[in-house]
């Protein structure tokens, strides 16, 4: 094993199976047999409005919606669309940010352009940061950028924003944000950089993987896009808790 496949399947333990509540994660990857961009999402949740929910396939499309709509409290925060396509553009994210990036970029403007108009979420005292990812192919080689949207420390009303622009990962591998470090009160913003985990096995093998690891309690949906690198359309494949 590559150190890079040893530090992230440390990562991996580390930070998703021994993690009671890293919250929602997304990753962007390789996929092992060097085929296919991958991208995974998913949901976690603690309070019942959160739990309320499950993951909706549209065409290429991966949204949120309630399972039971007359529980829902507010539906905000809960119910977005996590992942939309443009040509050559593959967006993911856990907010309705997901929008905004995708009509930023159509209407001729950067990831970051759209993002700079966004905040971290209004929910005090935790104050969720808002977490998105990209994969470009409009230029070769692709490109990936991820960012993550914080309260300042110092005070919370404001927004640090952090844009990263990692080397692609290698066969195998994907890189990851979450938006907790575990469970507490307020829950403990992700901190550093994003992490390296594996994308070991096919997309169906991969999902399990991750569906596994994730705290059995709070785990709520998980979805993976793959995306040929031949050119042929993506392919969404979910797991959800609640049917």
């Amino acid at each position: 094993m590559t150190l890079a496949r040893e530090i992230a399947h440390r990562n991996f333990e580390a930070s998703i199976r021994q993690q009671s509540y890293p919250g929602r994660g997304l990753v962007v990857g390789r996929s092992e047999n060097s085929a296919s961009w991958l991208i995974l999402y998913w949901l976690m949740g603690r309070s019942e409005n959160s739990r309320n929910r499950r993951f909706v396939v549209e065409g290429s499309t991966l949204r949120t919606e309630p399972v039971d709509l007359s529980r829902v409290v507010d539906p905000s925060l809960i119910i977005y669309e996590a992942m939309l396509e443009l040509p050559g553009v593959y967006l993911v994210s856990n907010g309705d940010q997901t929008r905004t990036i995708y009509e930023t970029i159509q209407a001729g403007g950067s990831f970051e352009q759209a993002l700079e108009t966004r905040e971290r979420e209004p929910d005090a005292p935790n104050y969720t940061p808002r977490i998105s990812a990209m994969i470009d192919q409009r230029a070769q080689p692709a490109s990936i950028a991820l960012s993550i949207l914080k309260a300042n420390p110092a005070n919370p009303e404001l927004t640090d924003r952090t844009v990263f622009k990692p080397a692609l990962p290698s066969a195998g591998l994907g890189i990851c944000l979450t938006t907790y470090q575990g469970d507490g009160s307020p829950l403990p913003s992700f901190q550093g950089d994003p992490l390296l985990l594996p994308c070991e096995g096919t997309a169906e093998e991969l999902l399990e993987t991750y569906w596994n690891a994730l705290n059995a309690e709070n785990r709520i949906a998980l979805a993976i896009k793959e995306i040929p690198f031949a050119g042929s359309a993506s392919k969404l494949i979910v797991k959800n808790r609640f049917a």
